[in-house]
């Protein structure tokens, strides 16, 4: 069974390189956000026009954005949704209720430090991770039924 797995979340790190490294060998495929920052904020102004007003100027960029993203997420068997120690991700706390509504595996990626604040996104997932080797190890034991 080939399993289709959504990457969504922080873009500051190689955590999704590490998944994608450690799962070679799995019947998995992997997708994601654009992850180049500047790209994702400003290709709705660049393929459609520019905007004076930022709120539009994102808004754009947001719509254009949403496409990839609900085509990934409803695709996919599991999501996988990381929270880095930098910034508010909201997009990705959307990401994950969006997955939950759509009733998909959901594995969630975080630090300690996030544990109070994603409780109620903890409670929606089937997993609660820290490390990108933990999600691998998840995959293989779904796939081959092999722990680590």
């Amino acid at each position: 069974m080939t399993l289709n797995i959504y990457l969504s979340g922080e873009i500051h790190t190689d955590w999704r390189d590490q998944i994608t490294e450690g799962a070679k060998g799995l019947d998995v495929t992997f997708s994601s956000p654009v992850t180049d920052h500047a790209a994702s904020d400003d290709c709705g102004v660049a393929i459609m026009g520019a905007e004076p007003d930022k709120f539009w100027h994102d808004n754009k960029g947001a719509n254009l954005n949403a496409i990839r993203t609900r085509h990934g997420i409803q695709n996919a068997d599991i999501v996988v949704v990381r929270f880095g120690e930098k910034y508010k991700q909201w997009n990705a706390a959307f990401d994950a209720g969006y997955a939950a509504a759509l009733g998909k595996s959901l594995i969630v990626m975080h630090g300690p430090e996030h544990q109070h604040p994603l409780k109620e996104v903890d409670a929606a997932a089937l997993a609660v991770v820290e490390e990108p080797k933990q999600v691998v190890d998840i995959l293989r034991y779904v796939l081959d039924g092999k722990l680590p």
